[in-house]
């Protein structure tokens, strides 16, 4: 059975501060492994501490909930695999390349050998305990915010409605792709899809 989180631990705890020698960074990026490979609910405290090194309160004295390491986590994430690559379609000089490009890079970040197959963004907490309600709307708000991006990124080809409901489209296209990739897609079945998508803005 998982371990009970508590998202307010003891003073006692929290007095006892950073051990010697932890590194703060890297015990955010194999909690963000964890959680991509897992979910927050499939990773209790006993996976993070073993596989971070520390003992839990040494942990809660650092991040102060699991929560609180989970939103760390997922700001890692963002940092390093950003699922709407605005560099890339910027590059594009027609709305069909743009579209390509969007949808090329997305397929890239959800099967790179670098990260764990899908995004931890678009397939994170779909479903979650009341308790983590929290959570899951916060990964809703993220969800929402790579819609914003993929219209900002479309801006120089559409606006309005049809901007507004290409960028939804879209991002329920890029959407489709994590959960693919996490059902054991590969990077070619879904390059499959790009040029059918892609030529319906032609």
């Amino acid at each position: 059975m998982k371990q009970t989180i508590s998202a307010d631990p003891s003073a006692s705890l929290r007095k006892t501060g950073r051990p010697r020698g932890f590194d703060e960074e890297k015990a955010v990026e194999t909690a963000m492994r964890l959680f991509w490979r897992h979910g927050y609910e499939g990773v209790g405290m006993s996976d993070l501490t073993q596989a971070i090194g520390v003992a839990a309160p040494s942990l809660y004295g650092v991040f102060g909930s699991k929560a609180n390491l989970y939103l760390r986590a997922l700001d890692r994430y963002s940092d390093t695999f950003n699922l709407v690559n605005r560099s890339a379609v910027e590059q594009a000089d027609s709305l069909a390349e743009a579209v390509r490009r969007l949808l090329f890079a997305a397929i890239d970040i959800v099967t790179s050998s670098d990260g764990e197959r899908s995004c931890m963004i678009s397939s994170g907490m779909l479903c979650a305990h009341p308790d983590h309600q929290e959570l899951a709307s916060e990964l809703a708000r993220r969800r929402d915010a790579i819609r914003e991006d993929i219209a900002q990124a479309l801006t120089p080809w559409l606006n309005g409605p049809r901007l507004a409901s290409t960028a939804r489209y879209l991002a329920a296209v890029l959407q489709g792709f994590s959960i693919q990739a996490r059902d054991g897609a590969s990077r070619e079945d879904l390059l499959q899809t790009v040029e059918p998508l892609a030529a319906t803005f032609d």
